[in-house]
């Protein structure tokens, strides 16, 4: 395939004779190696400690990020001075032999930037404030304007549904409500009012016990609007209701917060490969919103990445045949505008995977790692071991499915980690939200690296004390070791893919069929369960011959290996099938 390997490498240092050498790079270069494959968990644990991860989750978290403004901005600097540091140099001052390089992108914003400066709310009638900035920095919506600077006073107006809103003036009043602000936004701005109060903490946060944490909301941007609002603790909603139910209430607001002009970045880093530079694998992390956990830790744990395979590149101890790109910037909106605004590199994409909420303390946090799949039937039909997060799902149909070897390679190598480090790893069935959802609308292998259910999430107490270094070493470990063999895949890789999924195939039909012969004596049809036993023949067969895109197409092992593969796996389903027809 071309290219010497780090192996090589440690040969040629030895001082190994030309002659052994030369039989090497020969053997190295045909399409069968015989090389010995390199351990990466070997060359990558000694050195990713998560220490990096960490101290850039601390120094991240300490501002309300959003795309354009200080934090946001300060995020993507500090990034920037990482990589150069590791050896990563500015693409405009590269030369071509370069393989380390990154770029700032940056571009107009439509809108204004947004950040909070400071907040508070108080009963009139109360002295002490019901919530302040300083320790609930999450209770400003988000695009909200300020107060005059000596505050405003108003009285708050219940409303209990949207239909109150037919017989009840707000006109220069606040509007309370436990609902979604989305479903009163635009009723409550043209009836005139001058803020909204609300409170809708979802269940899976626990508010009865974390009784002073903030969700964080948000409104339109609304660059020359004049609305505010304030999203409420569990703590906080019940002493307003309580004063509420007196009587008449007044409360005293002072919001501030800066609206400017700005310019979005977003930061890109490669290690060009040496074989095949125009096919990749992306990482991806979004810098925006409060949080530690979501998602200092998928920046930090992506940046420390970055440095540990520059390193390892550096010391000759590892080779890339394709390039790994790392890429932080918006949620969802960089990674598309990455696949989309450049069609010759995103036919080179060929897996992309999404840091997410990837250093949790799960003692603290609750809920567990989980890798979330690309779309397979248990987004369909999910029963068994596999159960949704709190997150929640969408059925998927059987034309949505996308059969490929990433999901269970990624788990087989994470797998690997958690024997290793004895820590608990776990899928969920696809459900979307983050920043594999461009790399599956584009056809591209994706999924998310992430954790829940998490009772911090999105509330101001997902701070940094909720974070661990030993989870970010553990993810950050096992996601630069799955690139690793990614962006290094040859023949063995495939072979190995194709044995890996037929075994994952066949204790999937056999779970499948003991779930469906329970089904059955509850009731359930009997074609109907063979229909799901069927579907899961259908995605691992497909899914096998996914492989196909490491090796030549003209390889006949790989292709002998396909298709043994595909008769065992169906000759189980038909056993499987035949056992659930003669079930009475």
């Amino acid at each position: 395939m071309g290219g010497i390997t780090a192996v090589k490498k440690i040969i040629i240092r030895q001082g190994i004779v030309p002659t052994l050498l030369c039989l090497s790079f020969l053997t190295g270069c045909s399409q069968h190696t015989d090389e010995k494959p390199l351990d990466y968990f070997d060359i990558v644990r000694p050195e990713f400690t998560g220490q990096l991860a960490y101290e850039t989750t601390d120094f991240v978290e300490d501002y309300w990020r959003v795309v354009g403004n200080t934090g946001f901005n300060k995020t993507i600097y500090l990034i920037a001075d990482s990589l150069q540091a590791a050896g990563y140099i500015l693409e405009e001052n590269a030369k071509v032999e370069d393989r380390l390089t990154y770029r700032i992108e940056k571009r107009a914003m439509n809108n204004q930037t947004w950040e909070p400066i400071s907040a508070s709310l108080q009963i009139a009638s109360e002295e002490k404030p019901l919530l302040l900035s300083e320790t609930n920095r999450n209770m400003t919506y988000l695009n909200s304007v300020s107060t005059p600077t000596e505050g405003i006073k108003a009285e708050v107006v219940w409303i209990k549904s949207i239909e109150d809103l037919n017989d009840i003036s707000v006109k220069d009043k606040i509007v309370f409500a436990e609902m979604s602000v989305r479903r009163l936004y635009k009723l409550v701005v043209e009836k005139g009012a001058i803020g909204i109060i609300t409170y809708d903490n979802p269940d899976y946060l626990q508010p009865e016990k974390n009784k002073i944490s903030i969700q964080f909301r948000s409104l339109p941007s609304q660059d020359n609007g004049n609305f505010w609002g304030i999203a409420l603790s569990y703590e906080a909603k019940e002493k307003l209701k309580t004063q509420l139910q007196k009587g008449k209430t007044e409360v005293l607001v002072n919001i501030q917060t800066k609206r400017y002009p700005s310019e979005e970045l977003t930061i890109i880093a490669n290690i060009k490969g040496s074989v095949l530079p125009d096919e990749r694998l992306v990482y991806s992390a979004h810098i925006q919103e409060p949080g530690a956990n979501d998602n200092a830790t998928g920046v930090g744990a992506q940046l420390e990445m970055a440095k540990t395979a520059a390193k390892l590149f550096a010391e000759g101890k590892i080779e890339f045949d394709r390039t790994m790109t790392f890429l932080w910037g918006d949620e969802i909106i960089s990674t598309r505008r990455y696949i989309e605004e450049n069609s010759k590199r995103a036919k080179g994409i060929k897996w992309g995977i999404s840091l997410d909420m990837v250093g949790e303390n799960t003692a603290v946090t609750g809920g567990t790692f989980l890798i979330e799949k690309m779309p397979d039937p248990s987004a369909i039909w999910t029963r068994g071991k596999d159960k949704h997060s709190e997150w929640g799902g969408e059925i998927l149909s059987i034309d949505e499915m996308k059969p490929h070897y990433l999901n269970d390679f990624i788990l087989s190598t994470f797998k690997k980690q958690g024997k290793h480090a004895n820590w608990v790893v776990e899928t969920n069935p696809f459900e979307g939200g983050s920043d594999h959802t461009p790399f599956l609308k584009a056809n591209i292998p994706g999924l998310l690296l992430w954790h829940f259910t998490d009772q911090f999430y999105h509330t101001d107490n997902d701070r940094i004390d909720k974070v661990s270094q030993e989870t970010l070493k553990n993810v950050g470990t096992a996601a630069l070791v799955s690139g690793l063999e990614l962006v290094n895949a040859k023949f063995d890789f495939a072979l190995n893919q194709i044995s890996n999924l037929e075994r994952r195939a066949i204790e999937r039909l056999e779970e499948e069929h003991q779930l469906s012969l329970k089904a059955i004596k509850l009731g359930k049809k009997i074609e109907d369960e063979i229909i799901i036993l069927k579907a899961w023949e259908d995605w691992y067969k497909k899914a096998i011959s996914t492989v196909k895109d490491i090796v030549p197409k003209t390889d006949d092992t790989v292709s002998d290996a396909i298709k043994k593969a595909h008769l065992n796996i169906t000759t189980k389903s038909n056993e499987f099938t035949k056992s659930l027809r003669e079930t009475k």
